[in-house]
């Protein structure tokens, strides 16, 4: 495994199945109330340059439960905000932290502080990726399937920086992975080549959100206009309004199917309140899981 995750593509089968293995026993062992502390004497910086509710809160929860100290580093409060190079502030924060955990626009960005930091920096969030976000989505995949091999998933909706990292995944695990996103708003293209070019899962990109979800294990949603992207709301609502995940989509997956998002969700329109608040709804699982995934992150690259 390396050093840094800056996407899903870095890592191979045997590095996710033994980040799910230990983020599974690390919530067993947090549930039974049994404390490790594999991060005592490290300190942990987090850069944001968007708003986040879960993924900052988890990552600095994480830290703590795992006996380190987080410092949350508002970008617009540093030289950052007056130009500093990225590569000074790189060399500069990996003398102070062990380990930067980065949420920012442009990929770009957390790859050149990746380049010029000693320390693993870890993507919590750009434009382009989401990775963290899926290690946890398929944690709890596993522990409401039993596993992934074979399954079929079914993205529906905006083909964003979630969507691209459920391909690289896809690109490296055994995943049937079915995306229906409108025109012109489809994943990534290098993402899907580099995922397909490796030949491990089926990936396929459709306009249809029936088709997607037929039979599907998994129905998976996101917001229809990601964070930059809110004045194209208004244009994307009527786009999409045939791609919400509503009771009579859900009805032509599998019976046993389960509904994940990543939240925020805005209700009544990518996804409806009913299937939300509904039976076969594991939203809040999947939001706790980030917190042991962020752990079993933390403790493996550090």
């Amino acid at each position: 495994m390396e050093n840094n995750l800056l996407s899903l593509s870095t890592l191979d089968k045997e590095d996710f199945d033994y980040l799910l293995t230990r983020a599974l026993e690390l919530k067993q062992r947090h549930e039974q109330n049994i404390s490790d502390l594999p991060l005592a004497g490290k300190t942990v910086g987090l850069i944001f340059e968007k708003p986040s509710t879960r993924t900052r809160i988890s990552f600095e929860v994480a830290t703590s439960q795992l006996g380190g100290a987080s410092i949350f580093i508002n970008s617009q409060e540093t030289q950052m905000s007056r130009d500093e190079p990225i590569k000074d502030t790189a060399r500069v924060l990996s003398n102070y932290l062990d380990c930067l955990v980065i949420r920012t626009y442009d990929q770009k960005i957390i790859e050149e502080f990746e380049k010029f930091s000693t320390i693993p920096v870890i993507n919590a969030l750009t434009d382009l990726y989401h990775p963290c976000q899926i290690l946890s989505d398929l944690m709890t995949v596993v522990e409401y399937k039993g596993g992934y091999k074979g399954l079929k998933i079914a993205w529906v909706g905006d083909g964003n920086n979630v969507a691209n990292s459920w391909i690289n995944a896809a690109g490296i695990l055994d995943l049937n992975l079915v995306l229906a996103c409108p025109e012109n708003y489809q994943p990534n293209p290098e993402s899907i080549k580099s995922a397909l070019a490796a030949g491990k899962g089926k990936i396929e990109i459709i306009a249809d959100p029936v088709q997607a979800v037929e039979n599907a294990d998994v129905i998976y949603t996101d917001v229809w206009a990601s964070m930059g992207q809110e004045e194209e709301l208004e244009k994307r609502k009527q786009l999409f309004k045939p791609f919400q995940v509503n009771s009579k989509l859900v009805s032509m997956a599998a019976k046993d199917a389960i509904i994940m998002h990543c939240l925020p969700a805005h209700r009544g329109e990518e996804i409806s309140d009913k299937v939300m608040e509904g039976e076969q709804s594991v939203i809040w699982d999947q939001s706790e899981n980030k917190l042991h995934m962020h752990k079993a992150i933390l403790e493996t690259f550090l």
